[in-house]
């Protein structure tokens, strides 16, 4: 069997690695591992393949920045010739990227059954570019494996089949147990000279967040209140 597994972003191949590793230990299935290139500096990609123990791609599409629908369309038009040079039994997409959405289009277009991992998620929210990308890669998919208990009832409020729904638990946990003792060997915070419960692990990389004076001055002084 062959599967072409997409990855794009920072967040995907941590959920990529686990099952890549499934699919060679049964030795039946043929992984094809394609990065769209979504997340292209080294830090946000190749230190990621490095870590969590993943080959290197076999396809890289370079799709780098651009509006969403530049992202979308990109990937759509280069993956679709990975498609049908491939001819996959399975293409399987992860989260809820532009990359995510792109590929399972594709794939549907071209009858090439999709799988989502991560199926389910909701904000309610769909100002939210993920939100659009999550309902309408789940409305696409063939097979959804859900991650927690909220997707299960989400996917059948949208009238998806149970059918296709699968309660399958967080990859990313295997993502843990597989990296947890080279991080419990890892000396960062004395590099840094820090001390343990002396310091707070941020990220703030939501365009709502970051992209306008009011909600970013919000988030300034919530890490003043914090300091």
């Amino acid at each position: 069997m062959k599967v072409i597994c997409v990855v794009s972003a920072r967040p995907n191949f941590m959920k990529i690695g686990p099952i890549h590793r499934a699919f060679q230990a049964t030795g039946e299935v043929d992984s094809v591992v394609v990065h769209t290139g979504q997340h292209y500096d080294p830090g946000m990609s190749e230190v990621f393949f490095r870590d969590l123990g993943l080959p290197e791609p076999d396809y890289h599409l370079g799709i780098g920045g651009g509006s969403h629908a530049e992202q979308t369309a990109g990937v759509m038009v280069a993956f679709e010739k990975i498609v049908l040079e491939e001819v996959p039994d399975l293409v399987l997409v992860v989260g809820d990227v532009n990359s995510t959405l792109a590929a399972a289009l594709v794939a549907a277009k071209l009858h090439v059954p999709v799988a989502h991992v991560e199926a389910g998620l909701r904000s309610g929210d769909r100002r939210m570019p993920e939100e659009l990308n999550r309902i309408c890669t789940d409305a696409l998919s063939d097979l959804l494996f859900v991650t927690e208990l909220s997707g299960l009832e989400n996917l059948r409020n949208e009238g998806i089949s149970e059918e296709k729904v699968h309660f399958v638990g967080n990859v990313m946990i295997d993502s843990l147990i597989h990296c947890r003792e080279r991080a419990s060997n890892e000396k960062i915070v004395e590099r840094m000279g820090l001390r343990s419960g002396d310091y707070i692990l941020m990220t703030v990389h939501r365009p709502s967040n970051v992209d306008l004076e009011r909600p970013l001055s919000e988030v300034v002084r919530l890490i003043e209140g914090l300091a």
